[in-house]
């Protein structure tokens, strides 16, 4: 096989010398058909199969590959033949030979039917158009890794992204998602691009028609900007935030952020939006920040209330004073037993209504089958019966965590009044956090055991002088009463205290 240099001395004694084919020929003992590739081209092409390699083993089984292949090609993304499922396919038709030759032959063949896509250079005017997707990421929450779904939204034309974390992709954080983002980045762009998702997309029609959610188009009235969806499989349509969810991952969440709650996680992942806005994207002269601050002025305005980021269930409230959903149990004031209600269910808590009045507010449970109690809701069932105090669960619950001044009171009253009252006395003390904040409550029974007055009215007595402290009178200024300067001062004459007996 020739090589450059070879090929050099062919063009060198050819243009330079000014030598013929046939000169050349005899002066260097080249072939004539190579010494004309020489004149041709620099440099030796490299090394061709004239014809493909015999496989005779392999030979009776590619046409089967290749129906396989078509095939794949017509599937979903993420369930599509792999090199073992042919492997395995061709296995059943009596193929026994290495599967190293199966996955060497569908890989040459992939690279050969894929076609290589171009693409245009684009450029987006401030406040226009942005770009929705989710992604995933690994966190350790409380102790345990979870994975969790991140809803990113990229502004087209400054290129700011905003990052959220959900427990799961549900339309109440599809909501909630854009509510959080359209705050950060100061309006709402007048054009959102989409994959085909669930939340937003019920149907997906002829060309770019679609038959959007009910929901989503209330939530997009509200807000009025317009949706526009990609062809399915194209993601390239999208390609900002699609790379957005991968530099996500790299630079807000490497090493594995370790965590207490969801509040904390998405308190981090703003500040890495905030200071990510300091960076120069390639080609422009100001920031991120700078490219921010004049598109603020084309986005839409927020004006209003934010539209209810929820889903509204209908539900009823069971004999423990409990309504379910998704396998949970909350409960609610008993005196709802037996009443339809509706439970709006948002990322991170559940709302249960009456009409328009909430009947209780509970942080959102994401396990299965659990029971998530405030015994608030059963204070005043345990005033009917008291009997019960020791056993019933939403007490037994509160009982771990409060404070052991708690437990104290409860110890005197019910050795003042062991018949009962003393349980029922301490159960309207509890009815006192209704009112009050759980710190005001436990430093008023701290300081009511103290002063030695362990009893509801006590510890009435001590909230209100949170409250409302006496107020403390000034000091007087004796320069300006000098009658008054020896008050207080004279000895005392005990004689007089004689007089006054003898008289009586």
């Amino acid at each position: 096989m020739k090589t450059v240099d070879d090929y050099e001395k062919i063009r060198r004694a050819f243009y330079v010398d000014g030598l013929s084919i046939r000169e050349i020929n005899r002066s260097m003992q080249h072939g004539r058909a190579l010494i004309r590739k020489a004149i041709k081209q620099a440099e030796p092409p490299g090394y061709q199969l004239s014809k493909p390699r015999a496989a005779p083993v392999l030979e009776p089984y590619k046409q089967k590959i290749e129906a396989l292949l078509e095939e794949s090609g017509r599937l979903p993304r993420k369930q599509r033949y792999t090199a073992h499922k042919v492997y395995e396919l061709l296995c059943q038709e009596g193929y026994n030979r290495s599967e190293g030759s199966i996955r060497n032959y569908v890989s040459q063949r992939r690279r050969e039917r894929q076609r290589k896509e171009a693409y245009l250079p684009l450029e987006f005017d401030p406040g226009q158009d942005a770009q929705v997707d989710w992604g995933e990421a690994l966190v350790e929450l409380a102790g345990e890794q979870v994975k969790v779904q991140l809803f990113i939204l990229r502004l087209n034309y400054s290129r700011v992204r905003f990052v959220m974390a959900f427990p799961f992709q549900k339309q109440e954080a599809f909501f909630a998602g854009h509510e959080a983002a359209f705050h950060f980045v100061g309006g709402v762009p007048r054009r959102i691009a989409y994959d085909n998702l669930k939340t937003a997309v019920f149907k997906v029609l002829e060309g770019r028609n679609r038959q959007e959610q009910q929901t989503f188009k209330a939530f997009r009235s509200h807000y009025l900007f317009e949706s526009r969806y990609c062809t399915p499989a194209q993601g390239h349509e999208k390609g900002g935030v699609e790379s957005d969810v991968g530099y996500v991952q790299r630079n807000f969440l490497s090493p594995i952020p370790q965590v207490k709650d969801y509040a904390e996680l998405n308190a981090r992942l703003l500040e890495c939006c905030r200071r990510d806005m300091q960076r120069r994207v390639r080609g422009q002269q100001e920031s991120v920040a700078g490219l921010w601050e004049a598109e603020k002025a084309f986005l839409l305005p927020l004006s209003g209330p934010d539209y209810p980021a929820c889903t509204s269930h209908v539900v009823k409230v069971n004999p423990y004073s409990q309504v379910v959903f998704e396998t949970n149990r909350y409960s609610v004031p008993v005196e709802y037993v037996g009443k339809q209600l509706v439970l709006r269910a948002f990322p991170f808590r559940v709302e249960i209504l009456s009409l328009s009045a909430k009947a209780a507010t509970h942080p959102r449970c994401f396990g299965r089958e659990q029971d998530i109690l405030d015994p608030l809701h059963y204070l005043d069932l345990l005033v009917q019966r008291p009997g019960a105090f020791e056993h019933a669960l939403p007490l037994r619950q509160w009982r771990k965590r409060w404070p052991a001044d708690y437990e104290r009171l409860l110890e005197e009253l019910q050795k003042r009044w062991p018949d009962g009252r003393g349980v029922r006395e301490f159960i309207s003390i509890l009815k006192l956090h209704r009112q009050y904040a759980e710190e005001q409550v436990a430093q008023a029974i701290h300081q009511a055991i103290t002063l030695g007055a362990a009893h509801l009215d006590g510890v009435q007595l001590c909230l209100r002088e949170l409250f409302n402290p006496p107020a403390q009178p000034k000091a007087l200024n004796m320069e300006e009463r000098p009658l008054l300067a020896q008050l207080g001062q004279q000895p005392i004459d005990l004689n007089q205290y004689d007089q006054l007996l003898a008289g009586r």
